[in-house]
């Protein structure tokens, strides 16, 4: 879960073993794991982590390690198990906290500056919970679509549905006014709600008041008769949905020829609305496919260059998926000490060049190479795979993604076949 995007779940969410917090500390270790904490603070550095794992007599981290292997069930009965605290001890804990009210001028301070801002003449909130959760709700309720898209419709991280995560960015850009030229309740939309029996007023307020994807999608499961073989058959035949009248199909052809002349690939609206937001914003987003090929030598002759630019500007725009880019990647540590530039000066010149070929012809001013030099660059990466030391864990990504390729022993391979099985898996909902 990225923390930069949502909040994590609110500290008054009993739903792992019924404790406090619980839930939350949950999605922060998570975070601190994957580096996605966003400006939240994680386990000793929290106060009401640090309240918490007193409490159960477990070290952060310990807790990160743990939230990082288990479901949030098996971590709860780990919780529990290593804890030894008693139903009694638990309700006991529950109920002191929940009431908790600021005791030093700081959280005094701090809770008066939330209600102004977020909630102003409200004099229902007084304890730290509701201040915690006041500010959270404050910082993420709104979704700002004149800047950016809504995610992919491919994305199942509300209720494991298709296009119910970007339903819900509509429903909290509808609501603040910054819906930009998307629709909620356009056509797709209402094939979702009409299949979770959901009116479109319900889910925006659900959506508006929880922007935690996980209690989104606890919402919805409260408030559906639906079942998840059913939820499956939903998202086979949604995504695979293309115009099936002329008039429609002369729409989608008029769309897709606007935007990428040529494309015959684009065969659903799902793929047309992917293909229409990055153009709209101008951006590169690997949440919806893999960035070129690391065999791709379409600029400047150069083994991964094309890929390094895709994952450059996906970074510039916060679009990176799960991809890593720069000093943070092995491989495009290795271009970029060919080119003999750093990350920083690559980043500047992606902004300065909005182009293949502005930025081509930035390198061949800025750090030329010859013909001999790119071709002994191309063998050497192309061929680079892991260490003795690393073949293990080289091994295992492999058979975590196809155990039947046995050939695979190049990091580019690797790479282009992580690409080709995550977004087809993406777009089947495996």
């Amino acid at each position: 879960m990225d923390l930069s995007k949502q909040p994590p779940r609110r500290p008054s969410n009993f739903s792992i073993v019924g404790i406090l917090n619980l839930a939350r500390m949950i999605d922060k270790a998570r975070a601190d794991n994957d580096e996605t904490l966003g400006e939240y603070v994680y386990g000793d550095n929290s106060g009401l982590d640090k309240i918490l794992l007193e409490f159960l007599d477990i070290s952060a981290d310990d807790f990160a390690d743990t939230a990082g292997r288990y479901s949030d069930e098996a971590l709860g009965e780990w919780v529990l198990k290593v804890s030894e605290k008693t139903e009694a001890e638990i309700n006991a804990f529950n109920d002191f906290h929940m009431k908790r009210e600021p005791e030093d001028d700081a959280g005094k301070g701090r809770l008066k500056a939330r209600v102004e801002k977020f909630a102003p003449g409200n004099t229902d909130i007084k304890t730290v919970l509701q201040s915690i959760e006041l500010d959270d709700w404050g910082d993420f309720r709104e979704v700002d679509l004149t800047a950016r898209a809504p995610r992919t419709p491919y994305c199942r991280d509300v209720a494991g549905i298709y296009a119910a995560a970007r339903l819900a960015d509509k429903a909290r850009a509808d609501k603040c006014g910054k819906l930009h030229d998307y629709i909620y309740n356009c056509p797709i939309d209402e094939a979702l709600l009409k299949f979770l029996n959901i009116s479109a007023e319900a889910f925006q307020e659900s959506a508006y008041h929880n922007p935690n994807d996980l209690e989104l999608t606890d919402w919805v499961f409260q408030n559906t008769n639906c079942i998840r073989a059913e939820i499956s058959a939903f998202n086979a035949h949604i995504a695979q949905k293309g115009p099936d009248t002329d008039e429609l199909r002369d729409i989608f052809e008029k769309s897709v020829n606007r935007v990428a002349p040529g494309r015959t690939d684009i065969t659903t609206w799902f793929d047309l609305l992917d293909l229409d937001d990055e153009h709209s914003y101008n951006t590169v987003d690997l949440t919806r496919h893999a960035p070129r090929s690391p065999y791709d030598l379409s600029v400047g002759g150069i083994a991964s260059f094309a890929r390094l630019i895709d994952k450059g500007r996906a970074a510039l725009s916060d679009t990176l998926g799960d991809f890593w880019f720069g000093d943070d990647s092995g491989i495009d540590r290795r271009v970029l000490e060919f080119l003999g530039v750093s990350e920083e000066t690559f980043r500047a010149a992606l902004q300065e060049n909005p182009t293949d070929a502005d930025i081509l012809s930035w390198l061949e001013k800025t750090a030329p190479k010859s013909a001999l030099e790119i071709e002994a660059f191309n063998d050497q990466i192309s061929q680079f795979g892991p260490p003795e030391e690393r073949l293990a864990w080289f091994q295992g990504m492999i058979s975590r993604i196809d155990p039947s390729r046995t050939d695979i022993d190049t990091f580019f391979a690797l790479m282009h076949l992580d690409d080709q099985v995550s977004f087809a898996r993406l777009k089947v909902g495996v």
